[in-house]
Order: structure tokens, then C-alpha cells, then sequence
């Protein structure tokens, strides 16, 4: 086969290109999918404070009304009436968890083991979004002592701590986990109780 003249033939691989995708910072999935998380009112607000440009793009009167063009009419209806459905089931959703947490405890326990030995055991944390082995660790290395996680037998589970900590922890707790309500923490006392034999 002849070449064609004045044709350039690349030397070497392409260079690839790159895509910036944006993630949402509310349900984590890129905002053209955001519809699909049951969060999508703080999804759009997210979107409009930090992306304006693509908040227009996706969220726009204009951009639905484009969207919606090639629907039916009662096919639109259904769709407004599916988007007012997910609206109102993520606004109860919301209003759930917010009572949830208005409502739930985090229980700072000081345990006597034996004669002056102390553990302080913290349960509720998981009520407030947060991962217990995550804040155990976060315990171990400022109080340097040992943390770990425990099942209660209730079903949940409790982080103990080495050491009459209570107080501590208290402060650790609202100066670095802001969604702890300070009114939401309740220190307690309880001891270990012994074998009894009569003697």
C-alpha cells in the first residue's frame, strides 16, 4: 500500500485523556445519579453551593423541562408524582433520624473491676453514625491505653477503655464528634460485682 502524502502518522502511544468526574458529598454517587440515593433535597443543595454551573445543568427548570419533553403527558404526571413520593419519603426519613438521635444516649460507664482498678465503658456511639473500632482507636491513642470493642448483651456494643477515663472521654467526646449533643451524654457509676461467699 502507497502512504498518503501530507497524512502524520503519531509517533509513540497516545497520550490518554483524563476525566474529572465530581462525586456528591452527600450520597457519594455522581450528582446525574444523586436522584436514585434516598437524599436527593441535601444532594441539590450540596450541588448548587459548591457546583452552581452543574447544578443548572442537571437541576434547572430548563434542563427537567428538557428531560421531560419527550414524555407523555401522563407520563410526566406519573413522573412529577414518583419525585413528589421520593421527596416526602426522604424528608420522613429525615425527620426519623433526627429523632433518633434527639432521643439516643451515649452511656459513659466508670466500672470498678477490683480494689482502685478501673475500665470506663462508652456505648450509644453507634446511634450517632459512628464506627465504634474508629473511635476506639481515636480512645487508645489519646488517653494511651488500651481500647477495645466488646458485644453487650444486649446486641449492641460497648468500647472499654483501661482506666477511670469518664471525664476525659466526655471531653474528648463533644470537642471531636460533633453530632453528640452534650445533653445526649450520660455519665454512670457501676461495680463489678463479686462472687458472694460466705466466709
Amino acid at each position: 500500500m502507497a502512504e498518503v502524502e501530507g497524512a502524520e502518522t503519531p509517533i509513540g502511544p497516545t497520550e490518554p485523556q483524563s476525566r474529572h468526574i465530581v462525586y456528591c458529598g452527600v450520597c457519594s454517587l455522581p450528582p446525574e445519579y444523586c436522584e436514585f440515593g434516598g437524599t436527593v433535597k441535601k444532594c441539590q443543595d450540596w450541588l448548587q453551593s459548591i457546583h452552581p454551573d452543574l447544578y443548572n445543568r442537571i437541576w434547572s427548570a430548563d434542563a427537567l423541562e428538557a428531560a421531560t419533553s419527550s414524555l407523555s403527558v401522563e407520563a410526566r404526571k406519573r413522573a412529577e408524582k414518583d419525585a413528589h413520593k421520593k421527596a416526602l419519603k426522604a424528608e420522613a426519613a429525615e425527620a426519623k433520624q433526627a429523632a433518633t438521635i434527639a432521643s439516643s444516649k451515649v452511656i459513659i460507664k466508670r466500672v470498678e473491676r477490683n480494689k482502685r482498678k478501673f475500665v470506663t465503658a462508652v456505648s450509644g456511639l453507634e446511634a450517632f453514625g459512628l464506627d465504634n473500632k474508629k473511635v476506639a482507636k481515636d480512645f487508645g491513642k489519646k488517653f494511651a491505653t488500651g481500647s477495645s470493642v466488646t458485644k453487650i448483651p444486649s446486641g449492641g456494643e460497648e468500647i472499654v477503655v483501661q482506666g477511670d477515663v469518664s471525664d476525659e472521654i466526655e471531653e474528648f467526646l463533644l470537642e471531636n464528634y460533633k453530632v453528640i449533643p452534650e445533653d445526649n451524654i450520660e455519665l454512670v457509676e457501676s461495680k463489678v460485682k463479686k462472687g458472694s461467699g460466705s466466709g
